[in-house]
């Protein structure tokens, strides 16, 4: 039987934690919602299928490369389409898929429990960055 040192232990322990952290549905939903441009990408799409220039119109503080990353991401995942319309500019539309329309009502009550406890966060970190200022 072989001994194990504590810092062994200890990075079995990491790569378990990882392991489980990997395939955590939740943590995987969160890592794809939590990116910069989903949410808004989202919501325009729940209002109906949108072209892709209005898509960058709307969320103009995302660059273009950006933005393409970010549809092709979630179209990757099921949650919109991509449809491409021959005609001279060529049309490409973006809409929710029925999953991708089915997570709105999780964004939705996500946004309304920021709206309503935001101002309680803000307050609690000045009041811990106070604090902590005071430590140093």
């Amino acid at each position: 039987m072989t001994t194990r040192t504590a810092a062994q232990r200890h990075a079995e322990a990491r790569v378990s934690h990882r392991a489980r952290f990997a395939d955590c549905p939740t943590n995987r939903l969160l890592d794809r919602i939590g990116e910069k441009w989903v949410a808004l990408i989202l919501k325009e799409l729940a209002g109906g299928p949108r072209r892709y220039g209005e898509l960058a119109r709307t969320i103009a503080g995302a660059s273009q490369k950006m933005l393409t990353q970010t549809l092709r991401r979630l179209e990757r995942d099921g949650l919109l389409t991509r449809t491409v319309t021959p005609a001279v500019p060529v049309r490409v539309d973006y809409a929710l898929t029925p999953l991708g329309q089915s997570l709105m009502p999780v964004m939705e009550a996500m946004t309304r429990w920021a709206e309503q406890n935001m101002n309680q966060i803000d307050a609690a970190r000045e009041e811990y960055d106070a604090h902590d200022a005071q430590r140093r």
